[in-house]
């Protein structure tokens, strides 16, 4: 089966032919480096890390270059900046910010089992380069020179209306963008939609030589920013473009607008992909609501669940909802991942992985626009066939290729879940038992009422998680009884 990708461009799903199969090229927006990144933030990061694995085992390592950028020159940042050192020089706060944000996003995001990206440029490293490579100097200069820019009051604005089918990404006419965009209203703008390439710098913020023989400094817009690492690292056109829906419109659509209209091009990358939003127990993520998770309090407190939470379990309950879906972040979700992976990690207990095999189920439901809910129902079949008794089953290469879907989906580490000689079921924490049990009584009193609807869905979630449920009649009471193991 060939890779298959969903276009947000095409709006289908087709096989992804690659400009070059010896150079596959995908870039991937990053984080602006100026707080904790949120567990929102980990969906994109954990997604393109599973699309990068996979496109490393097609078309071999060697042969794949994946660029994710840190955004360190923005608004939020001189904020943050002057809120937190106010005695120090903005630009000397702004760098103390960028720093220590950008040290612990790594931190955070080695935990969750990615790979580092080939490249991973820094905003301020483009602005102007001294090497004659792409900057977001250079770009700017080019769309004025081709009459897509202009200068306007010492900024510079991408003109909207020369390209005639702006919006084609977010799949809406100029008009209709025109009628429900809120934009800056500026007596300098040709147009309601034209957005800032450059603008000047205000006293104490960061500010570079600006171009198209403006007088005074200034810095870039957010949007020229991608263009200009993408277009440097990657060439004027490249194979994938990823990052979260939120940013389709505007930021993707205006990178697109920049850089084909700078080089001349009929795409700036031939395949758009874009992961779904993410909500908190049913819920937008809102610091006024008080549900606003970071990545660090989930690895490192117990300010949800009342507990830690290892990367591995934070990464696979990401993984069980597709790419493209919304998620609803819950700490039921956190319990049935962690219980899979104990459950996984036991059923290779001993393997060794130099005997790893490609899972053939597992592979084509990832070349199936990254279906990792089917991957990972796959993953549970071969755990069972690994434990499986049957004269007809093979366990042994079950497990091999149990360990090669694991490793495939960023799970190297699974063996850590399980302590030496313990056993799987002593390593269920407490607050699992204490879910199983509140179900397992919800059940029985269903079944009381005679809502064997409502019985038989509480015992088929437990299955899902992995629960085998045993009913049997107290000889003294006549009352059922239920006692529960973990599936083998």
């Amino acid at each position: 089966m060939a890779l298959k990708l969903y276009n947000t461009l095409t709006r289908n799903k087709a096989e992804f032919e690659p400009i070059d199969p010896k150079n596959v090229r995908m870039y991937v927006c990053g984080p602006t480096v100026y707080d904790y990144a949120h567990i929102g933030n980990a969906r994109p990061v954990i997604v393109f890390d599973v699309l990068f694995r996979l496109l490393r085992y097609i078309f071999g390592s060697e042969h794949v270059t994946y660029v994710r950028n840190i955004t360190d020159v923005d608004d939020k940042i001189n904020a943050r900046a002057a809120r937190d050192f106010p005695d120090l020089p903005l630009n000397a706060a702004i760098r103390k910010v960028t720093e220590a944000t950008e040290k612990q996003f790594h931190e955070d995001i080695a935990a969750l089992g990615v790979l580092e990206p080939t490249f991973e440029p820094r905003a301020t490293e483009y602005i102007r380069r001294d090497d004659g490579a792409e900057s977001m100097v250079s770009l700017i200069e080019m769309l004025v020179q081709r009459g897509n820019a202009y200068v306007a009051e010492d900024h510079v604005l991408f003109d909207v209306a020369s390209m005639p089918d702006y919006g084609r990404l977010s799949n809406r006419s100029l008009d209709e963008m025109e009628a429900g965009a809120r934009v800056e209203v500026a007596p300098y703008k040709k147009g309601p939609m034209d957005f800032v390439l450059w603008k000047p710098s205000k006293p104490g913020e960061p500010a570079w030589p600006s171009p198209c023989g403006i007088a005074s400094p200034g810095r870039p817009g957010w949007h020229i920013e991608c263009s200009a690492m993408a277009g440097a690292l990657l060439g004027p056109v490249f194979d994938i473009h990823g990052g979260g829906i939120d940013l389709t419109f505007p930021h993707h659509e205006n990178e697109i607008a920049q850089s084909r209209c700078a080089h001349g091009t009929s795409a700036m990358a031939n395949v758009w992909m874009h992961n779904g939003f993410l909500q908190v127990e049913g819920e937008k993520m809102s610091k006024s609501l008080g549900n606003f998770v970071t990545i660090n309090e989930l690895l490192n407190t117990d300010k949800f669940g009342g507990r830690e939470w290892p990367g591995e379990v934070l990464r696979l309950a990401m993984l069980m909802t597709h790419y493209r879906q919304p998620i609803d972040w819950t700490e039921k979700s956190l319990r049935e991942a962690r219980l899979s992976l104990l459950r996984w990690a036991d059923a290779v207990r001993g393997a060794d992985p130099r005997d790893a095999r490609i899972a053939p189920g597992v592979l084509a439901a990832l070349e199936n626009d990254l279906n990792t809910p089917e991957a990972i129902g796959e993953l549970h079949r071969l755990a069972k066939v690994s434990k499986s008794t049957d004269p007809n089953d093979n366990p042994i290469e079950a497990m091999n290729q149990l360990v090669w879907a694991l490793n495939a989906l960023g799970f190297e580490e699974h063996q850590r879940f399980l302590k030496e000689d313990e056993k799987l079921d002593q390593a269920i924490d407490i607050a699992i038992q204490a879910h199983i049990e509140k179900s397992i009584y919800a059940r029985l009193e269903a079944r009381k009422r005679k809502d064997f609807a409502e019985s038989d869905r509480i015992r088929d979630e437990l299955a899902k998680m992995g629960i085998s449920l045993k009913d049997t009649k107290n000889k003294e009471t006549g009352e059922i009884e239920t006692t529960w193991e973990v599936a083998r």
